[in-house]
């Protein structure tokens, strides 16, 4: 039996898609997996000093803005080709605010900005933004995005 304290506030439960569904709608095409896989390798032997250039991890503290996202990550993806040899670049896209108490949650949270909780449009729209940030620099240079 429940009690009359028990959820007080929960108006509603909405079932998410699941990941697998979502990838099956978006999938990673070959193209970005490599883009994804070279880059890591790059970090990596950065890392383990096989390569002398610097990490530089760069982006914003939380994508609200899918639009001025992917307008950022062309001008980025200039940059890695205009400094690749010195450095390895790594847009960082992150769709939360982890430490924000009160207000907007994150893309994923509130796609919209208003209050409206649409997380399965969310979880599409991120997706979205990482696969067109990934595809864009196929044609440039490799690309790596952090999220």
């Amino acid at each position: 039996m429940l009690s009359t304290t028990d959820n007080l506030r929960i108006v509603g439960i909405t079932e998410l898609e699941t990941p697998l569904e979502i990838q099956r709608d978006l999938p990673v095409t070959p193209e970005i997996a490599a883009t994804v896989a070279q880059s890591r390798r790059a970090v990596h032997e950065i890392l383990h000093k096989a390569d002398d250039r610097l990490i530089v991890v760069i982006g914003p503290c939380s994508i609200h803005d899918p639009k001025a996202a992917l307008d950022y990550a062309r001008r980025l993806a200039a940059e890695r080709g205009a400094h690749g040899d010195a450095l390895e670049i790594v847009m960082r896209v992150y769709f939360e605010k982890p430490r924000t108490t009160v207000g907007w949650k994150g893309l994923i949270n509130d796609p919209h900005l208003d209050g409206s909780f649409k997380i399965d449009e969310g979880l599409r729209l991120a997706r979205s933004l990482l696969l067109a940030i990934n595809a864009l620099e196929r044609r440039t240079r490799r690309f790596m995005v952090m999220g």
